[in-house]
């Protein structure tokens, strides 16, 4: 019992693993497409022939089938001849197998139906080396195909050559135009930060799939367009392209982009300052640049100097603009100025055109101010509502004479925080 268990075990493992070895292209339905200009490797190790009437290795040229495998071809557009080389044969060595290959060419009016078949050019039936087919003339948009087999004729022969080895298509009938492919970006001048387009060209590939993009050698992306947008370029990236042209004998194409120049600018106008209305300070820019100026160009000493001096009376902010190479950045700070009310305590109406009203400064932030001033013995001498410069008080009493003296006033802002203010002045001639 235990004998025929091991027996059934090795015919099973016997057969699987002559089932998973045998060539799928041993069947002419199942017949592999030998591409054109490139080296492929074939092997009709464990092939087998298919022998019934019609069948596929139903023919017998200069060779009876044993071991065929199938290999097929579609000529061009042009058509012409066709030469199919061999090389590298390395054949099994059992005892009593044959060291010989075979080969032809074949036309089938209906595929892999041997009433069909029509054996074409040179027919090879004992090769032990490097050998080839030729075809002077082919049809034009056709496929042939390429039967190869094992010889088992001689003396001592009994198993039928399995080899292994090279083939390579070639000729006018099957020869292509080589695929073209490249890559350009929508500008050459590129900033940082920039939306660019990288749009694809090519030509002489039909059948074109996906295009596969990557950004310095990692896959980003993946697009049925023919372009890639971006807006995450640095200085130095490398930018390449990949697609497949041809359902039959794929051919890869692909296309890698001298490194990109994208322009990084910095653009930093310091921080915010803080200042009296007559005081100088310096703005604090930086930058990365070979252009740059600030606006607007008020109260700025030099607006093409990076620390000008700035004397604004007033809060203000400025921009620093920095140019290259086409591209721009900016960056704003504020000079802030102290604006709180600053009431003097004197003034000189002489008529020397200095110092001859009583103003107050930023009065003008609050419209709805109230001004009252009274002399020494308590008596109004002048009240407005809206106080500001042109309502200045001249140091004239009621009857509208200058009198020189300590005058009082009374200032109430009306605004929110109800400030009031009181004081006293002194009008000097």
């Amino acid at each position: 019992m235990l004998k025929k268990v091991i027996f059934l075990l090795i015919l099973i493992l016997t057969t699987t693993w002559s089932c998973f070895a045998q060539p799928i292209y041993n069947n002419c339905n199942n017949a592999v497409d030998i591409c054109p200009d490139r080296w492929m490797t074939f092997t009709n190790v464990d092939a087998n022939a298919t022998l019934c009437n019609n069948c596929e290795d139903d023919f017998n040229f200069c060779f009876t089938p044993n071991n065929t495998i199938w290999l097929k071809f579609t000529t061009n557009s042009v058509g012409g001849t066709v030469q199919v080389n061999f090389s590298n044969l390395v054949f099994e060595s059992a005892v009593g197998q044959s060291q010989q290959l075979q080969a032809t060419l074949i036309q089938a009016t209906t595929p892999c139906d041997a009433s069909t078949y029509i054996q074409l050019g040179n027919c090879v039936s004992n090769a032990s080396g490097n050998f080839s087919l030729t075809i002077p003339a082919v049809n034009p948009n056709s496929t042939y195909y390429i039967v190869v087999g094992g010889d088992q004729t001689g003396t001592g022969i009994s198993i039928a050559a399995e080899c292994t080895f090279d083939a390579y298509l070639t000729g006018g009938a099957v020869s292509r135009t080589s695929p073209f492919i490249s890559i350009q970006p929508s500008s050459n001048a590129i900033c940082k930060n920039d939306i660019v387009t990288f749009n694809v060209v090519i030509a002489n590939c039909p059948d074109s799939t996906n295009f596969k993009w990557f950004l310095n050698g990692q896959f980003v992306a993946s697009t049925a367009e023919a372009f890639y947008q971006t807006a995450s370029l640095n200085d130095g990236d490398i930018v390449s392209v990949q697609t497949t042209c041809y359902q039959i004998c794929v051919d890869t194409i692909s296309k890698t982009s001298i490194p990109i120049q994208v322009t990084s600018l910095i653009a930093d106008a310091g921080p915010d300052i803080y200042k009296d209305p007559t005081k100088v300070k310096n703005l604090e820019g930086t930058l990365t640049g070979a252009i740059h100026y600030w606006t607007p160009n008020l109260y700025l000493s030099d607006t093409s100097a990076l620390t000008p001096f700035c004397e604004t009376p007033t809060t203000m902010s400025y921009i620093l603009t920095v140019k290259e190479n086409g591209c721009t950045a900016y960056d704003e700070m504020t000079v802030y100025v102290n604006e709180n009310l600053i009431i003097p305590s004197t003034f000189s109406p002489n008529g020397d055109g200095k110092n001859e009203t009583f103003e107050i400064l930023y009065i003008e932030k609050y419209k709805d101010n109230k001004l009252q001033i009274f002399d020494r013995w308590g008596q109004k001498v002048f009240e407005t509502i809206g106080y500001d410069y042109e309502k200045a008080w001249d140091g004239k009493d009621r009857s509208g004479d200058f009198a020189e003296g300590v005058y009082y006033y009374h200032l109430e802002l009306n605004d929110v925080d109800h400030q009031v203010f009181n004081g006293s002045i002194t009008v000097i001639k």
